[in-house]
């Protein structure tokens, strides 16, 4: 069922699928909720799944502000929409920019979150000079996006279908979502106290350091790498990604 919700003047565009606990998957930088596509059915078959499109992407709002787009703004948003849905706590998780957003979710409000799926994500950066190498790249893609619109959108299996109507919402997204401007997520990774599956592709070298760090950190993480699948495994290798995602909800969450 598509649904909609508005905060303070800002129209999120989210679906809801299926019923049982709720799961709530964010996508990444670019991305909309279309690249869930191959999970779609899995998912929902024993959880309520819900899927957004994030501030400045696809068929959510695009506010003209800058300052509209943060990581504070989209754990808000986050909450919004497990309040609209009457979901005190959840399932929460994501790929790329969404698995990190989960995460600070997680930081944000952990009397919220039942488990963590982290898919091909990191922390972020506990050096300056490391982040501010990745917040260059973020400002690059923002000034992509305002040189040559929409044109600019990355390539990629997890961008196909993702029907964004603002390059200005992405280029804004770039410099306040994608860019970083602490170390907070990477340093609370050792508090998070839920099950948490931390997968990645085997192919996504950026990433691949990433995930075992974060399998480390986190009590008690299961880790998942994929064969033969890159940054966007949901969708290189669906049945393995929904068969891992599956067994860590039995092996975790299953009822009686």
């Amino acid at each position: 069922m598509e649904k909609s919700l508005t905060r303070n003047g800002v129209t999120l565009f989210y679906e809801v699928l299926g019923s049982g606990p709720t799961l709530l998957l964010s996508h990444g930088f670019g991305a909309s909720a279309a690249m869930w596509a191959p999970q779609r059915e899995a998912l929902s078959a024993k959880h309520r799944l819900i899927l957004w499109d994030m501030r400045g992407h696809a068929r959510s709002d695009s506010p003209e502000d800058p300052a509209a787009y943060s990581e504070a703004e989209t754990v808000a948003d986050m909450a919004a929409i497990l309040d609209a849905e009457g979901a005190a706590s959840a399932l929460v998780g994501g790929l790329s920019l969404g698995g990190y957003m989960s995460l600070a979710f997680a930081l944000s409000h952990p009397e919220r979150v039942d488990g963590l799926l982290l898919f091909d994500t990191g922390p972020g950066y506990k050096q300056d000079e490391a982040r501010e190498k990745w917040n260059g790249f973020a400002r690059r893609q923002a000034e992509k996006y305002e040189s040559r619109g929409l044109e600019a959108a990355p390539k990629g299996p997890e961008t196909e279908g993702a029907a964004h109507r603002s390059a200005t919402g992405l280029a804004n997204a770039a410099r306040g979502m994608l860019a970083q401007v602490n170390a907070r997520v990477m340093l609370g990774l050792d508090s998070i106290a839920v099950p948490t599956l931390v997968l990645v592709g085997a192919e996504d070298k950026p990433y691949l350091g990433a995930a075992d760090y974060m399998a480390r950190k986190i009590p008690g993480a299961s880790q998942v790498v994929l064969p033969a699948a890159g940054h966007a495994a949901n969708l290189d290798q669906p049945e393995a990604f929904n068969a891992a995602v599956l067994s860590f909800l039995e092996d975790h969450f299953s009822r009686a």
